[in-house]
């Protein structure tokens, strides 16, 4: 049966993520820092060629697809974009530690949400539509492997609520330009919902023989 591979992966740092501020669906581009990360990533790592790549729309995602994968098409997906944090956004933790409405939330609770924010409930309803896009889109094109450009928040909830095996959101945190690889059938998304967790993203370069003399 046919496999449809996703290298899924976080967008590259921003100024608010060096200073430690809370950014959801606010769209800031890539920091220096960020954009000079993820170049030498690609120099460390073997980044896979992929058919499409499918984006938030948000800058820090385009523009980290821009530069892990410049000559592939990158196609903008609403329902990739990050969590809407409402209040608070752009905001530190520092500025937001004695807010009780912020103590609340970090406890947790599927439908616990920021002031004028999104709940994790809501967030799991569009990451499931996105995916379903995605998957549609690469089965119809015939498509075999492509990326995903996201926000670690969608990438943690995106594998345990619909990956195999399942895994606490907690251990799936990835760094900047990192992330995993899934595969997925028609038989399984249709009847399941569910894709399978192949292992981490990008791979480690093998070392060139010649290169060692």
């Amino acid at each position: 049966m046919k496999g449809y591979r996703i290298s899924v992966l976080r967008h590259g740092m921003t100024e608010a993520n060096e200073k430690g501020i809370y950014i959801g669906k606010t769209d800031v581009p890539l920091s220096d820092k960020g954009a000079a990360e993820l170049a030498a990533k690609m120099d460390e790592f073997d980044y896979p060629t992929v058919h499409r790549v499918y984006s938030s729309p948000l800058r820090r995602c385009i523009e980290t697809a821009e530069i892990l994968f410049p000559y592939t098409e990158v196609c903008p997906v609403d329902d990739l974009r990050e969590l809407d944090l409402g209040e608070f956004e752009n905001k530190s933790i520092d500025e937001l530690v004695k807010r009780e409405d912020y103590n609340k939330w970090i406890r947790g609770g599927k439908d616990n949400r920021p002031p004028k924010g999104e709940s994790l409930e809501e967030m799991t309803a569009r990451i499931y539509k996105a995916l379903h896009t995605v998957i549609m889109d690469m089965m119809e094109s015939g498509l075999t492997h492509c990326a995903m450009i996201t926000h670690g928040g969608i990438i943690s909830n995106m594998l345990s609520c619909f990956g195999l095996p399942k895994y606490d959101p907690k251990t799936l945190g990835c760094d900047f330009g990192m992330g995993f690889e899934i595969i997925v059938t028609a038989q399984m998304w249709l009847n399941s919902q569910a894709f399978e967790i192949l292992g981490y993203c990008p791979y480690d370069k093998i070392p060139d023989p010649e290169e060692e003399y």
